[in-house]
């Protein structure tokens, strides 16, 4: 039986990866060359679109109690039922609203313990698969942030108001063990506190998986990168380093969300745009580097929390705010962002909030939606999310729309592939090499056998069965792989 193979040379698609090869067999490294493969992107979340907002403010009161709408559909921000604060789309989990965690109180009280290693964990598990059984449907495919922000589990991040957790893990091992000098104190007293605390945030994200698998799971404000102050937007050697630390964190997070609040001294500021680019290429170098339950075939998504008004403010987001927050987010790749909010919405507040989404929020929402999904449709024929070519030209997607190609290029899905365009599906190619030539079979899931050379593939065509081996022939001077299996 004859089949005809589409059979494309790879100096027409140069960058194109068949994810189907191993990437460290010899073949790969050929086909390949010298440029590190990016990993693949994951796929949209809760809606089919490359880039989504998600309203995380508790805002319900604004419509039932005093019956002024919002109206977030109309700008495609996606929303619980009812605006409700936790629902099945978005929820976030509070100290005191999952399990026992144990933290300090502002007074100093110790609350489960206190410390981590004086937290009961098996206690604070049970109750939070209780509590995440009774809130979430079994079939939860939402955004879930869990926020603890009492503690960090580095022990040299615990700083400023979070240096007691340091001075009592230390009275702590005093108090066990008096005979110790100050720097083994210190030490003991920093490994056990690091291990408690990563027992107790690694082991409520596997609890937490284990009841509802569907969600996108991750803590809030990690990775965390310290660059708030003007002419200190960037990041530090000691902060990657301090994230590659908790790999144990990132392989167990099913989705990152980062913090990119804006403080009031960067309003206006280009600033502003370099601190919440730096904090998102750290989160999305974390993202890829260690993804989700190390699974190579996607990144982890990154969805960096914004806020709306500036912190310690009731000051909204400018235009230009906006752009140097949700539009950065945007042109670097990430799938989206969390809105939040203050706690408490009045009236007076409500009526405040309504003007600020229909008149500014909402149709810069809907514009750069519109803007990701184009530039996703013409450059990566909806197969991938468009990131910039150069990650600090800040060109914006709202900036480009009539020249994505130019500043722009793909991260494409897990699947698809093909100078950066996203055009094959990775999963259907294979690849040959056929004289001095590198080729592209678009059909079947080749796996490559050296015989004789690189000259032989195997392709799986899943429902079509053809028994007999079909001999290739070139159009250049006859010269082609002896064999192509095809079963």
């Amino acid at each position: 039986m004859e089949l005809s193979l589409l059979l494309l040379p790879v100096f027409f698609i140069s960058s194109l990866r068949c994810n189907s090869l191993p990437q460290n067999s010899p073949q790969a490294d050929a086909f390949i060359g010298t440029s590190l493969q990016a990993v693949a992107a994951a796929h949209p979340i809760l809606q089919n679109q490359p880039f989504i907002l998600v309203w995380n403010m508790p805002t319900a009161n604004c419509p039932q109690r005093y019956n002024i709408h919002l109206d977030l559909g109309d700008f495609h921000i996606v929303e619980n039922k009812k605006e409700r604060f936790q629902g099945q789309k978005m929820t976030i989990f509070y100290r005191d609203h999952l399990g026992k965690y144990p933290y300090l109180s502002r007074n100093g009280k110790k609350v489960n313990g206190g410390l981590p290693q004086l937290g009961d964990l098996a206690s604070h598990l049970s109750l939070t698969v209780t509590q995440l059984s009774d809130l979430l449907l079994p079939d939860f495919s939402g955004l879930a942030v869990i926020d603890w922000e009492e503690w960090r589990p580095l022990w040299e991040t615990n700083f400023g108001s979070k240096v007691e957790y340091r001075r009592l893990s230390k009275l702590l091992v005093k108090q066990e063990q008096p005979d110790l000098s100050e720097r083994a104190v210190t030490s003991l007293a920093r490994r056990m506190f690091e291990e408690s605390a990563r027992k107790f945030m690694e082991e409520t994200l596997q609890s937490a998986v284990g009841e509802r698998p569907k969600g996108f799971w991750g803590f809030y404000g990690f990775p965390t990168c310290f660059n708030k102050n003007k002419r200190k937007t960037g990041w530090s050697n000691t902060n990657v380093e301090r994230n590659d630390e908790l790999s144990w964190l990132w392989t167990k997070s099913s989705a990152l969300y980062p913090s990119i609040y804006l403080p009031q001294k960067l309003a206006g500021s280009a600033d502003a745009a370099l601190m919440v680019r730096h904090r998102l290429l750290e989160a999305l170098r974390v993202a890829s580097g260690w993804p989700y339950h190390n699974n190579t075939d996607h990144a982890t998504p990154v969805l960096p929390y914004a806020r709306l008004a500036f912190t310690h403010s009731l000051k909204f987001l400018s235009k230009m705010d906006l752009e140097h927050t949700l539009g950065e987010s945007a042109s670097l790749g990430a799938a989206g962002v969390v809105l939040w909010g203050e706690l408490k919405f009045a009236k007076n507040k409500c009526v405040l909030l309504r003007d600020y989404v229909h008149n500014v929020l909402g149709p810069f929402v809907r514009s750069l939606r519109s803007d990701a999904e184009r530039c996703s449709l013409q450059v990566c024929h909806g197969n991938g999310r468009c990131t910039r070519r150069h990650l600090s030209s800040g060109h914006r997607l709202s900036d480009s729309s009539k020249h994505f190609q130019k500043h722009f290029m793909c991260h494409c899905y897990q699947g698809w592939t093909g100078q950066g365009q996203c055009f094959y599906a990775s999963s259907h190619c294979g690849w040959c090499v056929w004289g001095d030539f590198t080729f592209v079979a678009v059909l079947g899931v080749c796996s490559v056998e050296v015989v004789d050379g690189i000259d032989r593939m195997q392709l799986d065509l899943g429902e079509i069965s053809v028994a007999d081996p079909v001999e290739l022939r070139s159009g250049l001077g006859g010269r082609g792989p002896r064999h192509v299996s095809l079963s």
